[in-house]
């Protein structure tokens, strides 16, 4: 199983991009577990995540956050999260994690 951390502004707008990730993944049989929560948490949040990923409108965090935990850290797709697509953003993670 899969631990994906994603990260916001105040961490409310990642839940539809949960809720669109987690039916994809299921429909794969691809084990995750995944959280949103504010970038202000990424310290305590990100820790034993196998990964992090940025709400395109944080990705100026980038850099502070990959200071803070030990796994891969990406800014989600501005396209994929716009349009809410979980399989785009399942699929990179997949790639990025080599699953």
């Amino acid at each position: 199983m899969r631990k994906i951390v994603l990260l916001c502004a105040a961490g409310m707008s990642t839940s539809l991009l949960v809720t669109k990730m987690e039916e994809y993944a299921k429909s794969i049989g691809y084990e995750i577990d995944i959280d949103a929560h504010p970038v202000s948490m990424a310290s305590i949040s990100g820790k034993g995540a196998d990964i992090v990923l940025l709400g395109p409108q944080i990705r100026f965090n980038l850099n502070k956050v990959k200071e803070l935990v030990t796994c891969p850290v990406e800014a989600i797709d501005m396209v994929a999260y716009g349009t809410m697509n979980g399989k785009k953003v399942i699929d990179r993670v997949k790639e990025l994690l080599g699953d």
